[in-house]
């Protein structure tokens, strides 16, 4: 779990740097025409800018809901660990390292720095970046972990 967050971890700030020493806020580079650009955007809200045009004085407020959404996860994790299988540890370390990495930008930067921007005719999803995935990816997994796993009263069947 911890080598999954970390490589997350380090996977998010190296694409953050490269993207933050090539791009300008706002102009667009087309990676794929008509599908997928980047776009460096600053996101000073949570999930997909929700809270973003809070006043600077209540930002703040954005961090304390990263940091108990943090909180939340850590108790899930806890319950997760010991009696978990794998799909569970590959889903926390995702969701650690994808929080980690957004959470360094909000302290450095004031802002989650966001670059993948996928686009289809009409149809706009607001752009995101490694740590997003990762952690839209990790709740998925988890989500599976917690509905489909192995309960700690039920026993491991390959032992058998």
């Amino acid at each position: 779990m911890l080598a999954i967050a970390l490589l997350v971890f380090a996977a998010d700030q190296v694409t953050k740097a490269w993207v933050l020493a090539r791009l300008t806020p706002v102009r667009s580079v087309p990676v794929v025409t008509g599908l997928v650009d980047l776009t460096l955007v600053f996101n000073t809200g949570v999930a997909f800018g929700f809270l973003s045009r809070l006043p600077p004085e209540w930002r703040w407020l954005v961090t304390v809901f990263s940091l108990a959404a943090l909180v939340l996860l850590v108790s899930v994790a806890w319950r997760i660990v010991p009696q978990g299988g794998r799909l569970g540890r590959v889903a926390l370390g995702l969701v650690f390292g994808g929080a980690a990495g957004n959470l360094l930008d909000r302290w450095r930067l004031g802002a989650v720095v966001d670059f993948l921007d996928v686009h289809w005719r009409q149809y706009h999803w607001p752009a995101f970046n490694v740590a997003d995935s990762a952690i839209t990816v990790g709740v998925i997994l988890l989500a599976a972990e917690l509905a489909f796993g192995r309960g700690p009263e039920e026993p491991d069947r390959r032992a058998t």
